[in-house]
């Protein structure tokens, strides 16, 4: 770890630095999930789910300089790499076999809300750890992935 004046201790540091790092390694997943959900989608909504996606996609980049910034502002090291989202990420793997529009929005809905579910416990375990400006850092997060997850599980809830 980098020597920062920040006044939080240096176990503190570390442990949010970590909860950081897996949550960096979700977000480097799911952006990458919903790119492959923006260049693959087909069907009669192709229009609306490419430029949705494409929007979220645009967002996810943003949280993820978020989440990597305060990585790096607190001392640490943001691993951003394709092969450390492999590695860590906590996301179930996107089908890459589907075209259809439905099956996206199911494929995308699950990942939007594993990584809302994953930075709900990351906000609880960052304030109880006493970082209270990374729990806001990772609530900013949450309240887009929230957004977006709402805007695509519509399309769905239109189907049933």
């Amino acid at each position: 770890m980098h020597r920062t004046k920040i006044d939080l201790a240096d176990n503190v540091r570390a442990s949010v630095i970590g909860e950081l790092s897996t949550a960096l390694a979700d977000a480097v997943d799911l952006s990458a999930q919903v790119k492959q959900a923006h260049w693959n989608v087909k069907g009669p909504n192709f229009i609306a789910l490419h430029e949705l996606f494409d929007q979220i996609a645009t967002d996810v980049r943003d949280y993820t300089d978020l989440i990597a910034e305060r990585i790096v502002t607190l001392g640490g090291t943001a691993y951003g790499t394709v092969q450390e989202a492999v590695s860590k990420s906590r996301l179930p793997a996107y089908p890459t076999d589907i075209s259809a529009g439905s099956n996206h929005v199911e494929a995308l809905s699950t990942a939007l809300a594993t990584f809302g579910k994953n930075v709900r416990a990351s906000i609880d375990t960052t304030d109880e750890l006493g970082d209270a400006i990374t729990a806001d850092v990772l609530t900013e997060v949450g309240r887009g992935i929230d957004k977006w997850l709402w805007m695509v599980e519509a399309h769905r809830q239109a189907d049933s």
